[in-house]
This record gives C-alpha cells, structure tokens and sequence, in this order.
C-alpha cells in the first residue's frame, strides 16, 4: 500500500483549465518538501525538465499511462499531417501506436483548426480530461500529486501565451 499525502493534497488550491495557474511547477515542488520522500521528488523533477517521454523503473503507473496517451495523441497528429502532405508516416510514429477513436477525433479537430491557438487549446483540453479520468480513485496519494504536476505545466504554458506580447509577435512575424 502507498503512502498518503492527505495534509499536502488538502491544502492545494482546485486547478481549472480555464484559470491561471496558482503556482508553477517548481514552486509546487517546493510545497512538497519535507512532505514527500525525495525520490518521488526527483520523479516531480523529471516531469518539469522533461519535454519528451522516459520512464524509468519505479515510475508511477499514472504516469505511463499518462505517456501512453500523450503518444498516441501525437501519432494521430502525425497521421493527419502526413496525409495533407502525402508523405509516409511511419518513420514518424512512435509505439504504442494503439487506435483509439476518441483521440482520432480530438486530433483531426485541432488539425481542421483555423487557428492555431485554438488546435492548441483542443489539444490540451483533451490533455485536462485525460488526467482528469485519471485520477478517478487517487484522491491522496502520489499518482495526484504527478496529475496535479502535468496539470500544471499545461496551466503554465497558458500564462505564458495570455502573457505574451502579440503585437509585438505580429510586428515580428509580418516584418513590418
């Protein structure tokens, strides 16, 4: 049985897709210490430095659940580019290559998208509902805090684009 982190996941503010984030990722890691043991620290650590998907021995099983999905998500943008542009995907996949069709149709929305903020909104609110399902039946444990971990990357991302500067953006793209 895994431990419980009733004190720390009581006190952390709910995260809604639509708001800003209360806090980045870093400093949540910093909450979590002295409340949770240092190797799952380090696990907290390298989903913030991490773009891409590793797991190592000992990961929580959210989490290759959660990399399972973020991949097949990925694959299914790779079909549906490929397919406009008339070249092989293949070399481009990456396993598991499973189909599911609601991720089939979350990709094929982002991808018919006229806006590209709004494909990456599609995106990460298919991202938001994955873990929410996820974290069905973890309400104390370490598979929240890795869910809460990943929700806030996605809300950290979102600052960052409400935050920029798009005139300054579109000055520089159209090089005027």
């Amino acid at each position: 049985m895994g431990a419980y982190y009733t004190y720390l996941i009581s006190s952390l503010p709910a995260l809604n897709f639509n708001s800003p984030a209360p806090f980045g990722p870093e400093d949540f890691i910093a909450k979590c210490r002295g409340l949770v043991p240092e190797e799952k620290l380090e696990v907290l650590r390298d989903i913030c430095r991490q773009e891409t998907f590793s797991l190592s021995q000992g990961s929580p099983q959210v989490l290759g659940r959660w990399y399972g999905f973020e991949t097949i998500l990925r694959n299914e943008l790779v079909r549906a580019r490929s397919g406009r542009k008339k070249t092989d995907p293949s070399k481009f996949i990456r396993p598991p290559d499973d189909f599911d069709a609601q991720i089939s149709h979350v990709s094929m929305a982002a991808y018919r998208s006229s806006s590209i903020l709004e494909a990456e909104r599609i995106l990460d609110q298919a991202r938001w509902d994955f873990m929410d399902s996820l974290s069905l039946g973890h309400y104390f444990d370490f598979d929240f805090i890795v869910i809460y971990i990943l929700k806030l990357k996605i809300l950290e991302r979102w600052d960052k684009i409400r935050g920029a500067d798009k005139e300054a953006l579109f000055e520089r793209t159209v090089g005027s």
